[in-house]
């Protein structure tokens, strides 16, 4: 009698850049895979900010797990929320059930941090869910129409105001789209307010904006900000922060939108395992992102503390989740196929774009450092390729040119709770 051994099951928790990138790469591997994320949707979150200033609809940026998953027989989609994991009986814990692994990819992602702060998240959102960009799309233009509508001038003054809190990308970006919504797409629609007079605060407690860039860079974005008439605010931290406004250092500013970009933490990967911690939550992995002792446990994407060939922390990156997901998928298919293993990951740095607004961008490929315009349009090249799906690509980049051509944003809706 010929005995079979069973198929290695595969689980993966997270359907972003890294999670995907690793189903994708097992896909009609001799192994069962299963993908589980608390969302249906995998979404393109370097173009989340333009969901939030009404630029893209949600939709344009995100689509179904399944269907990109599809014709992946060996892959099943699971929904639902993990809570922990067992590591010595090989389970994952869902809220309503246990689902068991021979190997585990956790690519759960991160989620802003607010440095104790965690009371201030009621007033100043981040943005990391198509549900945070929708509301902050809903504060955003609410405070347009209530500009409208009183007739107290203080009032008029502080709905007119919008606080952005870090200067990385997501701050820069965010502020100069907000910008161009109030002095563009806005001009004409109001009878009583004039849009342009919206003040656009951007505050960063370090000495520069986009600090992850070169210095000239740095410069270049700063010179955009105030061509788009962004107050940039260094030097100085955000001390409160309530339904009324923030403090810059001794300075109360009175605001009605805030959102915050500032600091970022890692999921809940590193509790659920038990295991050695970085300073933000990451979980330490070795040169093959598993997690030391503990073969069968991989760890890619924002979750992980992987190292450089120079003993740098990677940066919390999608090109880096991509190339860890890809990597990690050809680790187990030597597995399967009993082979030499990969040597370690190496990650491929090809450059860091950041946009700030219309023919205003920054990009940083190392031996090429360009700003303007043809960063611009390298930036909405590169993002609009690296989107799933041909439909979405298409649509996107139609939209954007669509956008530039005549001055419209896309989607000014304002839904959801409180929209009335």
């Amino acid at each position: 009698m010929v005995t079979t051994m069973a198929r290695l099951h595969i689980v993966i928790v997270g359907a972003g850049f890294g999670g995907l990138s690793a189903a994708h790469g097992l896909a009609g591997a001799d192994a069962d895979v299963t993908v589980i994320d608390q969302r249906n949707y995998h979404l393109f979150q370097p173009l989340l900010y333009q969901v939030a200033t009404a630029g893209l609809s949600p939709a344009q940026i995100a689509q179904p797990i399944r269907s990109i998953l599809r014709k992946a027989s060996n892959v099943r989609v699971i929904l639902g929320r993990v809570t922990g994991v067992d590591r010595h009986r090989r389970v994952v814990r869902l809220e309503d059930r246990e689902v068991a692994y021979d190997v585990l990819v956790l690519a759960t992602g991160s989620r802003h941090a607010y440095f104790g702060h965690d009371e201030w998240e009621s007033v100043a959102p981040s943005l990391k869910k198509i549900d945070d960009a929708t509301g902050i799309r809903r504060r955003i233009l609410s405070a347009f129409e209530q500009a409208e509508q009183t007739d107290d001038p203080e009032a008029r003054r502080r709905f007119l105001t919008f606080v952005m809190i870090g200067a990385g990308p997501t701050g820069v970006e965010m502020a100069g789209a907000i910008a161009e919504l109030a002095h563009v797409a806005l001009r004409h629609d109001f009878r009583i307010i004039n849009p342009r007079d919206a003040r656009i605060v951007l505050v960063e407690a370090g000495p520069r904006v986009l600090a992850a860039f070169p210095p000239t860079l740095s410069e270049a974005a700063l010179r955009s900000l105030e061509r788009l008439h962004v107050e940039v605010r260094l030097g100085k931290p955000v001390t409160e922060c309530d339904e009324m406004g923030v403090a810059i250092g001794d300075e109360r500013l009175q605001a009605a939108t805030i959102i915050w970009a500032a600091g970022v933490a890692s999921s809940s990967a590193a509790k659920w395992l038990g295991v050695e911690q970085d300073r933000v939550g990451r979980v330490v992995v070795g040169p093959d992102l598993t997690v030391p002792g503990h073969p069968e446990i991989f760890v890619i994407g924002d979750t992980a503390h992987a190292v450089s060939h120079d003993g740098q922390p990677l940066p919390g990156l999608a090109p880096v989740a991509k190339q860890q997901g890809t990597y990690v998928a050809r680790v187990l298919r030597a597995r399967i196929a009993s082979r030499a293993a990969p040597g370690p990951f190496r990650y491929r740095n090809y450059g860091a774009m950041a946009t700030i607004g219309r023919r205003a961008a920054v990009a940083d490929f190392g031996w090429l450092k360009v700003d303007g315009t043809l960063a611009w349009l390298l930036w909405g090249l590169i993002h609009v390729t690296f989107l799933i799906g041909f439909r979405n690509r298409f649509v996107v980049l139609f939209d954007w040119l669509w956008s530039y051509a005549t001055f419209q944003s896309g989607a000014r809706l304002i839904t959801g709770p409180g929209s009335h």
